[in-house]
């Protein structure tokens, strides 16, 4: 992955983050539309992989859009990818001129590149960069450095113990997911303390799936295993699930990525060491500008390219930083509008919430 920092992306985002689930699509135009602007459509990739996608994203993205007073389309393909393909065609159809995605994978992804590119439409990925596609612009955060701030999280809870790892990667479909996991093997592969005991990819980042990995993966070591690089939040969750079954959870620390409300009450419970923040407010705002400025027929600002291994090609792209999240800073996270206080406080989390500082 290639940077430089001679831009510098200003995000504009004139509304607040609400974080309440939606259907799977919305639309609509702003008060002030553009007249000059085309039309934009985004396909969200799932419901089930991350709450972020519809708790998060589809809040921000309709806020930046409404904002910049530009007809916009938002669907979710449930996780299927002849979904997302149905999806994008009808968009197309809809007159959309510029269409981004979040790939399911990137055959298919770059399928829909491809169709979109012949009608005219022009595309962007979406937080997930597509190999071998075509888009022309990326908006996301830096993968490389998710996995490093995972894997300097792992090492700061475990300290200079000998431990035994086990890593739980994201789906072998995502070339995220392969980023993630290079980044952290680079931090804690450098530590001759630590070993390896065991590592899995998780179809799709199904939680469920999860469970089952994990614990095979638990048992096979007659669970002496000490720390969990867990990829995202839902598979930390399922991670903790079969800790607590074993009565370990709390004494291994376990990781996780993208701020989920339950991430952050497994953090407050001590059940989870640490998360990653991708603010969806940066992302979505990026995204927003970049679509906006093709709408437009014009060129977008970038903070640098991302290298399309498959394709050959740099990407033009805008590489937002993520931010570690533990015990101490779970607040920020709430005063950025990731989550509500009142999501995460509730129930058995309220003390924990007030030792916090989060009210």
């Amino acid at each position: 992955m290639k940077r430089t920092r001679n831009l510098v992306l200003a995000t504009v985002m004139g509304a607040s983050l609400a974080l309440s689930a939606c259907g799977s699509d919305s639309g609509g135009n702003g008060s002030d539309s553009s007249a000059d602007a085309g039309k934009i459509g985004v396909i969200l990739p799932d419901t089930k992989s991350s709450a972020r996608w519809e708790a998060a994203d589809r809040p921000a993205l309709e806020a930046a859009f409404k904002e910049a007073g530009v007809e916009f389309s938002i669907q979710n393909a449930e996780g299927d990818a002849d979904t997302m393909a149905t999806i994008a065609d009808s968009m197309i159809t809809d007159g959309v001129t510029v269409l981004a995605i979040v790939n399911l994978d990137s055959d298919s992804g770059a399928a829909i590149q491809e169709k979109a590119a012949k009608q005219g439409v022009k595309t962007i990925d979406y937080d997930r960069l597509t190999l071998g596609g075509s888009a022309d612009y990326y908006v996301s955060f830096d993968n490389s450095k998710v996995g490093e701030l995972q894997g300097e999280g792992l090492a700061q809870c475990l300290g200079d113990k000998d431990a035994n790892i086990i890593y739980v990667n994201g789906s072998p479909t995502d070339n995220n997911a392969t980023l993630f996991s290079a980044g952290a093997h680079t931090v804690l592969d450098a530590k001759s303390n630590y070993k390896v005991v065991g590592e899995q990819a998780v179809p799709d980042w199904d939680n469920d799936k999860a469970v089952t990995i994990f614990e095979q993966l638990y048992t096979k070591v007659d669970g002496k295993v000490d720390g969990v690089l867990a990829a995202n939040d839902g598979l930390g969750g399922s991670v903790i699930s079969i800790l607590k079954k074993n009565g370990a959870n709390g004494t291994v620390p376990v990781t996780g990525q993208d701020a989920t409300v339950e991430g952050l009450q497994n953090i407050l419970a001590g059940d989870q060491c640490m998360t990653v923040y991708k603010s969806a407010k940066l992302e979505a705002g990026g995204l927003a500008e970049v679509a906006i400025a093709l709408a437009k027929g014009e060129e977008a600002e970038t903070t640098g390219t991302t290298e399309d291994t498959e394709g050959g090609r740099d990407v033009p792209s805008i590489l937002l930083d993520p931010v570690s999240i533990t015990k101490d800073n779970v607040k920020d996270v709430i005063d950025d509008g990731g989550a509500s206080a009142a999501d995460v406080c509730k129930g058995a989390f309220k003390k924990a919430c007030s030792e916090a500082g989060i009210s």
